[in-house]
C-alpha cells in the first residue's frame, strides 16, 4: 500500500528530538535504537536518523552531509492553526525565520530554515486554501 513518511538527518539525534517536539508539538512515537526515532503528529510520520555531518550522502557521490544552510527543492510545509503563535514556537526551538509571514492567496506563509540547516515553511490556510488556485 502507498504512504508516505518523511526521514530527516540530524547530526544528533537528541537536538533534533528537542527542536521538532518543541517547534511543532510533535510527540515521539518508536525509538529504534539510539540514533533513529519516529515522531509523530502530522499527517505522515517524521523519522530523525543520526547522519554524521561530513559523511557521504550516498555511496558512490562525491557530496558529504553538511548542516549549514542548504538549498533543496523538497522541503516540508506545515499547516498550522494560527501562524503567529507557531512562528513563536519555532524561533523558541531554535529555528531561523528566514522570510516573515506574508499573506498569500490560500491564507500566509511564513519561510524558517531549523538548526540542521533543513528549510521549512509554516503555513496558515484561509477558507479556501489551495483551492485558491484551482482551475
Amino acid at each position: 500500500m502507498p504512504g508516505l513518511l518523511v526521514n530527516i538527518d540530524v547530526p544528533d539525534i537528541a537536538s533534533g528530538e528537542a527542536f521538532h517536539t518543541q517547534a511543532f508539538d510533535l510527540t515521539v512515537g518508536r525509538r529504534f535504537g539510539s540514533d533513529f526515532v519516529e515522531l509523530l503528529g502530522l499527517d505522515a510520520p517524521i523519522y530523525l536518523l543520526k547522519k554524521d555531518e561530513g559523511t557521504p550522502i550516498a555511496p558512490d557521490r562525491d557530496e558529504h552531509r553538511r548542516y549549514q544552510r542548504h538549498w533543496t527543492p523538497i522541503h516540508p510545509d506545515i499547516v498550522v492553526d494560527e501562524l503567529d503563535a507557531a512562528t513563536e514556537r519555532a524561533l523558541a526551538a531554535g529555528a531561523v525565520l528566514e522570510a516573515p509571514a506574508r499573506d498569500a492567496p490560500y491564507g500566509r506563509i511564513a519561510m524558517f530554515a531549523d538548526p540542521f540547516g533543513h528549510g521549512f515553511c509554516l503555513i496558515e490556510f484561509n477558507s479556501e486554501g489551495y483551492d485558491a488556485f484551482a482551475t
